[in-house]
């Protein structure tokens, strides 16, 4: 499935209280098919707003914003999210919310079956396919909201900060999860993160943002083979450039708090 993610020039502007923001702007980036891109930046610089741009969410008030070629318009099938809180209804099953975008699409009972059942095979929760989110832990109900974006099969796989709310040994888990589901799927993944380790150790490319308005400060690949340790040497180095290139622009995010204050 070809996909490719073009921004050009893309600027967003917020309006409160009669007053314009600037919330992104001169955004560029090209993604490309089966790319893992992670996304860092300080608070407030604009990473899960860009996100929701891709998503159609928001439109952007400069710029453009092309998936294959066409502007986004708004929320397609064609993108799948999974936001930090999983979203899955409540009153479905982990089997009824996993195939609930294949019921949406209309595809035939057979194919949501299957699809449901590639799924939790997939996500290892194969005993759980009756359990309803209550039921269900917050890295399991993470694995099936992961799931639940997969089974449309969209071109691209948007993700905002899914495993913030998590304890660290479930949250470095299911990076490893995501990453085994990646090398599966190849569906291109744009990741939302605070956390450089988290970006190292998944992605392919990591884009760097300033300070608001945000913009790309920097685009560093990340050339090392997976599974990643954080311990190796290699590791490191990346962590200490890609701290350095947020340090100036984490400074600048807290002298506007405080001046906003």
């Amino acid at each position: 499935m070809s996909v490719e993610l073009i921004a050009e020039r893309v600027g967003l502007d917020y309006a409160r209280d009669g007053n314009a923001t600037v919330a992104i702007q001169d955004f560029s980036l090209r993604m490309t098919e089966s790319e893992f891109i992670t996304v860092v930046g300080p608070s407030g610089c604009g990473k899960s707003s860009f996100l929701n741009l891709v998503a159609g969410f928001l439109q952007p008030t400069r710029g453009k914003l092309l998936l294959d070629g066409r502007p986004i318009r708004g929320p397609g099938a064609d993108r799948g999210v999974v936001f930090q809180e999983h979203a899955l209804f409540p009153w479905m099953t982990v089997e009824r919310n996993i195939g609930y975008g294949p019921r949406v699409n209309g595809a035939a009972p057979e194919a949501i079956q299957r699809i449901v059942s590639e799924s939790l095979e997939m996500i290892g929760l194969q005993r759980f396919v009756n359990a309803y989110p209550k039921e269900l832990s917050g890295g399991m109900k993470q694995r099936v909201a992961i799931a639940r974006a997969l089974a449309t099969q969209p071109k691209m796989l948007l993700m905002d900060e899914p495993f913030a709310a998590l304890d660290a040994q479930t949250r470095r888990f299911l990076q490893g999860e995501l990453v085994r589901i990646w090398q599966k799927t190849r569906t291109t993944i744009l990741f939302i993160t605070h956390s450089i380790d988290e970006a190292i150790l998944l992605s392919d490319r990591i884009v760097v943002m300033t300070a608001r308005p945000g913009t790309v400060k920097e685009i560093i690949p990340i050339e090392l083979p997976r599974p990643r340790d954080e311990n190796q040497p290699e590791f490191l180095t990346y962590r200490r450039r890609i701290s350095a290139a947020l340090q100036n622009e984490i400074e600048k995010s807290l002298v506007e708090f405080e001046a906003a204050r």
